[in-house]
């Protein structure tokens, strides 16, 4: 692979740019940093103008001149800057243990000062290396190699992904065979940005940016890289880092602080760099309420907009409204940047308003999930998402110029799901074997391969049959290597609820004591929200009949929580989302084969059982449950590839009329039937009218379905 360029906040990008070229002449393979990394001393930041990070050529650290000195003082301030860079990179690589030998550092630190011309004389005792854009190729080609685990280790202390690694020293593994052991690899194993991560975190634009990628190709992480980093280099910027789900304020937050830690020395300062979710509550300030305020209006509660745009578009109706007063006034911008995770679940006039309230040049970075919602034709463009001009011109574009950092950053490693879960949970998401064929697919065939697929037979064409299975490139290697196929996703069907709890209770009881796991590397997914409330006491009660403690999400604990240490934590799939765990158990799946609003029901058990980080066991029960089990032991049968027709524009139009979900029809029912039971209790309490005055047929029918949809007396 040539060498890659890196492009950071550079202090001259076209002299750096200019090394760039000329180290590209004499280094094959490896990193060039432009202006990156961030370095301190606990008192002051030390520039470093360009980094290499080579197998062939070490470590070699860039500052640029802008003129030659002519004077003693000048010399001295010039060679005083080298040394104090060396100083720091010295300190701060001194600080991992890969990279010491002994007392020493295992790697030699290379500096050198670059001029715009020659240099006639060296003052005696200067140390380093001080030269012109000639002489630069013929200084690094002398250079020694490092070794490959030094260099792993040196990339990942510069990129400062180090601080993701485990806090959890896993002390307790004592089988060098249970699953807590081989979590203790994966998890030293996420200690590299992989190239496109390391340019998405680093390289920052003058505009926008768009970072995509599958659930679980590093987003969060990046963003959060980003917003440290860019707090860092301009510390009086005001910065916002926005997302949807609560339950990511703690891993967030947590990323935000150690990644700026590593650059500074220091915690951010949370008056300019803000961490707050996309709506806000009562609590907590967010972005919609702060740009609220900011334009002298008071926002507007959840409660008032469900009552006035219903559930479905409750936050997109008070965005509407605060655009108009927005378009009306036209107000100064607040922010000097945003950063925004999750961005396929939030609305257009969000992203409008964000733009509107953003200085120039509109430093906006979302990151988007591809194929989160699998019927989606296709992602929103920039034009949609951020509306167009007045003459209909574009207001923002992702064309990279060369030389400059990219706006438009694909991650195509899966890093979270292993290949069999991610073949499986998009095999039951669209349906490839359910019976009756496709509920959904996307308009672009090609997006598969985007997302890591390799088409075995077949071709990626509207209307033609295919044969798909992840590609090796789109997986690290450590998933084949420690966990196998059986054990990455198991399936299991009961008779009733009960059984199927009974056997969750003692698999999660196995995986504390056999497996060597915590309980916070669990999570019990609940697909049905409506009903998590009342659902999840049964399943808590089992497990505490196995002395297993669990809580909750958002009742036992914060919504901004999801893991706790000594418990097992249960949630329903909007609490879920956006986390993930090593061990989840997707309960109740049969909620998936429902015909009633299938679509949706299917995206849940999709985003469901791609939470897990190494296993997954897809359980349910009763009659239903038989349809998704045929499902998951079809795709394990053609060894977790995906056969199907692609449908064509016709059909995909027709598939999504007749799978729609029919929220507005149901509304109607729901509201039918809500007048004619309340009517009822309310006679009833007045003894106008008693249970055994219904025909004895809807008493049963009634009764029965009581039964089955709350089997151990449910509220």
């Amino acid at each position: 692979m040539p060498l890659q360029v890196v492009y950071g906040e550079s202090r001259n990008r076209s002299t750096a740019s200019h090394l760039a070229d000329v180290l590209g002449g004499v280094v094959d393979e490896g990193t060039v940093y432009l202006g990156y990394p961030v370095l301190a001393t606990a008192d002051q930041r030390v520039e470093v103008d360009a980094l290499l990070v080579s197998r062939t050529k070490g470590l070699v650290a860039f500052l640029l001149a802008d003129s030659v000195p002519h004077s003693e003082e000048e010399w001295d301030e010039v060679i005083a800057k080298q040394d104090r860079l060396y100083n720091v990179l010295e300190s701060t690589l001194g600080k991992h243990d890969q990279l010491r030998s002994r007392r020493k550092l295992a790697v030699d630190i290379e500096t050198m000062t670059v001029f715009p011309g020659p240099v006639e004389s060296l003052p005696p005792g200067a140390q380093g290396e001080y030269c012109d854009f000639q002489q630069v190729a013929s200084k690094i080609a002398e250079l020694p190699g490092i070794e490959d685990s030094i260099e792993r280790a040196l990339q990942a202390a510069l990129q400062r992904v180090t601080t993701i690694k485990p806090i959890k020293k896993r002390s307790s593994v004592q089988d060098a065979s249970s699953r807590g052991a081989a979590l203790k690899i994966i998890e030293r194993g996420i200690a590299n940005l992989d190239q496109w991560q390391k340019a998405a975190a680093i390289e920052t634009p003058q505009g926008p940016q768009r970072i995509r990628g599958l659930a679980g190709s590093g987003k969060t992480v990046v963003l959060a890289l980003k917003a440290a980093y860019l707090h860092t280099q301009h510390p009086e910027w005001r910065i916002a880092m926005t997302f949807h789900s609560r339950a990511l304020y703690q891993q967030i937050t947590d990323l935000v602080e150690r990644f700026t830690f590593e650059y500074s020395n220091d915690r951010p300062d949370y008056d300019t760099l803000q961490i707050m979710h996309s709506w806000g509550s009562n609590a907590r300030a967010g972005l919609y309420s702060e740009m609220a305020r900011a334009v002298g209006t008071t926002p507007r509660d959840w409660n008032y907009a469900r009552a006035t745009y219903g559930m479905d578009d409750a936050f997109q109706g008070v965005c509407q409204e605060l655009l108009g007063i927005v378009r009306q006034i036209n107000p100064e911008p607040i922010f000097d940047a945003v950063l925004i995770d999750e961005a396929q679940d939030l609305p257009p006039e969000f992203f409008q308003l964000v733009y509107r309230l953003t200085k120039e040049p509109k430093r906006i970075v979302w990151g988007y999930d591809e194929l989160q919602k699998l019927s989606e034709s296709a992602m929103p463009e920039t034009d949609e998402l951020f509306g167009t001009g007045p003459s209909g011109e574009s207001l923002v574009s992702l064309v990279t110029r060369a030389k400059e950092p990219q706006r438009d950053i694909v991650l195509p490693v899966c890093y979270r799901n292993t290949p069999w879960a991610l073949a499986t949970a998009h095999a039951l998401g669209i349906g490839v074997y359910r019976d009756g064929g496709l509920l959904q697919h996307f308009d672009d065939p090609a997006l598969w391969a985007d997302i890591g697929y390799n088409t075995v037979h077949g071709r990626l064409d509207l209307g033609a049959p295919v044969t798909l299975e992840r590609s090796e490139t789109s997986y690290p290697t450590y998933f084949p290597e420690l966990i196998s196929v059986d054990d990455a996703v198991v399936m299991q069907k009961f008779e009733s609820q009960d059984a199927q709890d009974l056997w969750v209770a003692q698999e999660i009881k196995k995986n504390l004591i056999e497996d060597e796991l915590e309980h916070d590397d669990i999570l019990i997914v609940l697909p049905d929200v409506y009903r998590a409330k009342s659902r999840a006491p049964r399943l808590m009660r089992t497990l505490a009949e196995h002395n297993v403690n669990s809580h909750l999400v958002g009742v036992s604990t914060s919504v901004d929580e999801i893991f706790m240490r000594e418990s097992v934590a249960l949630a329903h799939i909007f609490r879920a989302k956006g986390n993930e765990a090593p061990m989840v158990y997707v309960v109740d799946s049969q909620h998936a084969a429902s015909e009633y609003n299938a679509v949706t029901r299917r995206n849940t058990l999709f985003t469901a059982i791609t939470r897990s980080r190494a296993w997954v066991r897809i359980v349910g029960w009763g009659e239903r449950m038989d349809l998704i089990a045929s499902e998951v032991d079809t795709v394990r049968q053609k060894g977790f590839k995906l056969d199907f027709t692609i449908p064509t524009l016709a059909e995909l139009a027709e598939m999504r009329h007749i799978n729609r979900d029919r929220s507005e029809d149901n509304r109607a029912s729901v509201k039918k039937a809500t007048e004619g039971l309340q009517a009822f209790i309310e006679a009833y309490e007045r003894q106008e009218i008693d249970l055994y005055d219904l025909p004895p047929g809807l008493r049963t029918r009634l009764v029965t379905k009581m039964r089955e949809e709350f089997p151990r007396g449910d509220d």
